[in-house]
């Protein structure tokens, strides 16, 4: 694809600005008249017009199998790709050669959400959730331990439409 450059010559001569203030003037006040999009936060949570998107990430949630244990083998894969190194794991075996988490460990604080831990996962056993209210009092509570990360029940993220290949 071609880049081509439109060069924008400045006015010559006395020119009065007084038109486009105006203008700019008059969208600013059209605003006013405008139908209000704000929502009422605390109160109001969602309307039959506003409801959060499927694809947000929120906080993580461990997928857990029949037997209440947690989805994940320890496979390593998921702090190797986090590029905010915020995903602690101490890999175990049991005596039957089971690989399982020991210590897993993810600092919401310094994690970006981008989901990368969600794709990498090859038996799908971490995901990121679609919720957003992670409000705490203490700095160590955004910590979320393996229990912790087991106990969540908020429905995952999909992080990408199947119905759009395109993504857009």
């Amino acid at each position: 694809m071609a880049i081509t450059v439109v060069t924008v010559r400045r006015p010559e001569g006395d020119v009065s600005y007084l038109r486009a203030t105006l203008k700019g003037m008059a969208l600013t006040f059209s605003h006013l008249f405008r139908k209000k999009v704000t929502m009422q936060y605390p109160e109001q949570k969602s309307d039959d017009t506003w409801e959060i998107s499927t694809r947000w990430r929120g906080t993580h949630r461990m997928l857990t199998d029949e037997q209440g244990r947690a989805k994940c083998v320890a496979c390593g894969l998921c702090p190797q790709v986090c590029p905010a190194n915020c995903i602690k794991l101490v890999p175990g075996e049991d005596e039957e050669g089971n690989r399982y988490p020991l210590i897993y460990e993810i600092d919401e604080f310094r994690c970006v959400f981008c989901g990368y831990c969600q794709e990498v996962c090859p038996e799908e056993a971490i995901h990121v959730g679609v919720h957003y209210e992670n409000a705490e009092y203490e700095r160590e509570r955004f910590v979320y331990d393996l229990e912790r990360l087991c106990a969540q029940t908020h429905p995952v993220s999909t992080l990408w439409d199947p119905s759009d290949p395109k993504g857009e």
